[in-house]
């Protein structure tokens, strides 16, 4: 059901082209979708261009479906209630994540691990996302905004937030301890503000003068190149760069007892490691794999918390194509977000 707006037959949205010839996305006209049982229809007011994105977008990562909708970094208004929804009412701004469904019975989901459950669903990979003006999204999948946080500082929190959180979570790092984060862009912006915040010791090594010095200026001990060593020893480090290469740099770079997190969706090919110079004395290795809605729910009470801010650069909807460009040759710091021009007021 809907409330007294009148909705409208189609919608502007970009698609994945995938084998149909060069190129990431084409701008198409779709039918609005229909919010199905249980599910949420929202106007997409904002929603956040991240690097899995691209992986989906140019086939780094397998096709799901041909033609989806990227985007699982979105903010919108509930505008139509599928049957038997309530938890929301029309009006609601929720966000929409990477994490779009599970099974709820296998025994990930009954363990408090449902990012592990092998019939997990994915906005934006296995279903549509928010290049679009409208998506639907499960209602219990969704997360309430908090009021304090407008869209375009929600949406990154929705997956470069979350999976940096998490991956902050994996890394293990002890009270006061000595964090490396490799790569500086969406995620890890938003996770060095939780690890300085929780008291650690920030070591950013990344490539790109911007992103040195945004993580300096985000209060970063350090901030080097990314093949290069640290300053110290760390006790942990996060790798947020889909970049292979520099596994055995960071597990170097590592204290004895440390823990290097990999926060990727993708990464690419991992050079030979070397026992006695990258695992042995009780390195630990990890990955991080999508997130639970515990994860969200926690992140964004923290956020909201903390008074967490992205550095966003802001694109109009109908360019979508050009942010995802821009992405790709590192021509912005911090993340990207498309907006959507609003309807008028009634």
């Amino acid at each position: 059901m809907t409330d007294l707006e009148i909705l409208p037959e189609t919608m502007s949205a970009w698609e994945t082209i995938g084998s149909d010839g060069p190129g990431r996305i084409r701008r198409v006209q779709r039918p609005v979708p229909q919010a199905g049982a249980g599910e949420v229809l929202v106007r997409v007011e904002a929603c956040g261009v991240c690097r899995t994105d691209l992986h989906v977008t140019e086939g780094d990562l397998p096709e799901h479906r041909p033609h989806v909708i990227p985007g699982h970094e979105v903010v919108g208004q509930v505008v139509a209630l599928g049957d038997g929804a309530s938890r929301f009412v029309i009006g609601d701004r929720i966000g929409i994540a990477w994490l779009r469904s599970t099974c709820g019975v296998c025994r990930w989901c009954r363990s408090g691990r449902e990012n592990l459950c092998r019939s997990a669903r994915f906005t934006g990979w296995d279903e549509d996302g928010g290049y679009a003006a409208f998506a639907t999204v499960p209602e219990g999948h969704a997360y309430r905004v908090p009021p304090q946080i407008d869209a375009e500082q929600a949406a990154p929190l929705l997956c470069a937030g979350i999976i940096g959180y998490r991956a902050l979570r994996r890394a293990a790092v002890p009270p006061g301890g000595r964090l490396g984060i490799y790569g500086f862009g969406a995620s890890a912006h938003i996770t060095a503000q939780i690890a300085l915040a929780q008291g650690a010791e920030v070591h950013v090594l990344t490539r790109g003068e911007d992103a040195r010095q945004l993580a300096l200026d985000l209060g970063a001990s350090s901030a080097g190149p990314a093949d290069g060593p640290p300053p110290v020893p760390l006790d942990a480090s996060i790798l947020f760069a889909p970049a292979g290469e520099l596994v055995p740099v960071a597990l170097a770079g590592l204290e004895q007892g440390g823990t290097l997190a990999l926060a990727g969706i993708h990464v690419s090919d991992i050079p030979t490691l070397a026992y006695q110079q990258h695992l042995f004395r009780e390195k630990t290795l990890t990955s991080v794999t999508a997130n639970t809605r515990q994860d969200g729910e926690e992140l964004l009470a923290l956020a909201a918390r903390l008074g967490l801010r992205s550095t966003v650069t802001s694109y109009p909807f109908d360019a979508a194509d050009h942010a995802l460009d821009d992405l790709k040759e590192g021509r912005f710091a911090g993340v990207a977000v498309l907006r959507h021009a609003q309807p008028p007021a009634p």
